[in-house]
């Protein structure tokens, strides 16, 4: 039976494609070539953004008409991991990311002293227990082993569906920042994996179950009408992990990146989520 978090929540992402360069100022994007993103001659400028391939990028391709309209062409490039992108947009290589939610960049900034903000918020992606060799939550075999995702966030966030389920109990202090070591009942023994995001779909054959991000799992054809337990989207966590665009600090007010958020954020993209993902990802707009 599917169970839903009512837990409320106060406050995403894992191998790398692309090496990025060395970090360089941002340059006017009055410019007719700069590292921000080319302006031709005509006034039309074109935005490296760079995304995961689900479900960011395809909101991305939705919004290319809209933006084309108004000369903007977004170059998007696509990442399977959380780190990549982050160091790509900050070495100057992206002009804007879309992939991962508010925590998760604060988190970022703070671990590799980077100066990242976002500027739009877009939507958000319940997380989810997906089955491996464990089918029901209410008969769990002592021991079981349990993959959640490795990187700081996200990792507590897992840890916190776990005990909304009745699984675990964390120290009540702990909140989002909860590991393991937080853990201060396992009845069952739960044996709890840390590993990378992105590989815990492909793990779930080695697993009991596994608590898995929304992006991962429709990638990988996972539906979470067929999740053991999700969140759920009126929680405090469907606003704290909102999916965010990011930029430099200090290129906020560009126009073109004003642009590219007004346009995320719009009724046409919020419609274009509803009508394709049927519920999986949720607009925030």
């Amino acid at each position: 039976m599917k169970k839903f978090l009512t837990l409320a929540v106060t406050g995403v992402l894992a191998f790398g494609l692309v090496g990025c360069g060395g970090s360089e100022a941002p340059a006017d994007s009055s410019n007719t070539e700069n590292t921000d993103g080319t302006e031709s001659e005509s006034g039309e400028v074109t935005l490296k953004i760079g995304a995961s391939p689900t479900p960011h990028a395809e909101i991305l391709a939705a919004a290319k008409d809209t933006l084309a309209a108004e000369g903007i062409t977004l170059d998007i490039i696509e990442f399977n991991d959380y780190v990549q992108p982050n160091l790509a947009l900050e070495s100057g290589d992206l002009d804007a990311n879309f992939f991962q939610h508010q925590p998760y960049l604060d988190l970022f900034n703070q671990e590799h002293d980077t100066d990242l903000v976002s500027i739009a918020a877009v939507h958000f992606e319940p997380m989810s227990i997906y089955a491996g060799v464990v089918t029901d939550l209410a008969d769990i075999p002592e021991g079981t082993k349990v993959g959640i995702p490795n990187d700081g966030t996200n990792g507590g966030r897992a840890l916190l569906l776990l005990e909304a389920n009745g699984l675990i109990k964390l120290d009540p202090e702990a909140g989002f920042a909860a590991t393991k070591l937080n853990i201060i009942e396992n009845p069952k023994n739960l044996e709890i994996i840390d590993m990378e995001a992105a590989q815990l779909p492909l793990s779930l054959s080695d697993l009991g179950f596994a608590v898995i991000n929304t992006n991962y799992a429709l990638q990988n054809g996972l539906n979470s009408s067929d999740a053991l337990a999700s969140e759920t989207a009126d929680s405090l966590a469907g606003e704290t992990y909102a999916n965010v665009v990011a930029v430099r600090a200090g290129d906020e007010s560009r126009p073109e990146l004003v642009k590219l958020a007004e346009v995320l954020e719009s009724a046409e993209v919020a419609a274009y989520v509803n009508d394709t993902f049927n519920g999986e990802i949720i607009p925030v707009h």
